[in-house]
């Protein structure tokens, strides 16, 4: 393997590694921090069913965001979708061996690059121009952004111009990486700004505002089913600390007797 090659493995291994870890470790804080009041937001689902209803169109088709901004939700739903059909495709350069006829049918999906990256105009567009919003913007706001748009636009460059890159070569690198066959990547500038950006972001992941996306699911003002005047609400984390305090709390006694 070239050194260029031996870099850009172990980056990935690193990047991946950081990632799996950093995004554990925050689920996990997600999971054991306690919900101790009934907030969900008005309208609130009544059943569990309402709840899972409500998260999947929150999920799907940013409900919230649509009734708040349709601009910004304009934006932010052709970025997502783009980049969830983008992620998609590039399943095949993964996939060891022959692919099967399956990826023929997700061939279309790379047209869903423009969709991304006009998202991503959009978003940066608001942030710029959009005065309320450049007051509460940081660095990294931007940084995020940028990131991700140059990596939409290398991408689109190396797909839909004449700077293409060997796609055997790249489909040997990136299954040999699953697989631990090591291989040669291809040198281009496109691609090595691609993939170094890439990696990186998934090592900046777990530590950055993009965790809103397993944080959705544990955001209390939309798990929660509206039931505080049926039911006492009791936290589940509170619950099992309460529980392993009488456990001990009868060890204790039981000694003393």
């Amino acid at each position: 393997m070239s050194a260029i090659s031996t870099f850009f493995t172990a980056l990935f291994y690193l990047s991946l590694a950081i990632f799996l870890i950093g995004m554990a470790r925050k689920i996990y804080q997600y999971w054991v921090t306690p919900a101790p009041l009934k907030i969900p937001t008005a309208p609130t689902p009544l059943t569990q069913t309402g709840v899972v209803m409500r998260m999947a169109r929150e999920v799907v088709l940013f409900e919230s965001l649509f009734k708040s901004n349709k601009w910004t939700w304009l934006f932010g739903w052709l970025f997502h979708i783009g980049l969830l059909l983008v992620l998609i495709r590039h399943a095949r350069y993964f996939w060891p061996g022959d692919l099967p006829e399956i990826f023929l049918l997700i061939q279309p999906f790379k047209y869903a690059a423009f969709a991304m990256v006009i998202g991503l105009v959009g978003l940066v567009g608001r942030r710029i121009f959009v005065e309320r919003i450049r007051y509460i913007s940081a660095p990294s706001d931007y940084l995020m952004l940028i990131m991700l748009l140059v990596i939409g636009v290398s991408g689109a460059i190396m797909t839909f111009t004449n700077n293409h890159t060997d796609v055997v070569m790249v489909k040997e690198f990136a299954s040999g990486l699953i697989t631990f066959n090591w291989a040669d990547m291809p040198t281009e500038i496109n691609l090595l700004v691609h993939l170094f950006l890439v990696f990186v972001l998934m090592a900046i992941f777990p530590i950055s505002k993009l965790l809103h996306v397993p944080g959705v699911f544990f955001s209390p003002t939309r798990n929660q089913v509206d039931d505080a005047r049926k039911k006492r609400h009791i936290s589940p984390w509170a619950l099992k600390q309460e529980q392993s305090h009488e456990v001990k709390l009868g060890e204790t006694l039981g000694e003393d007797k």
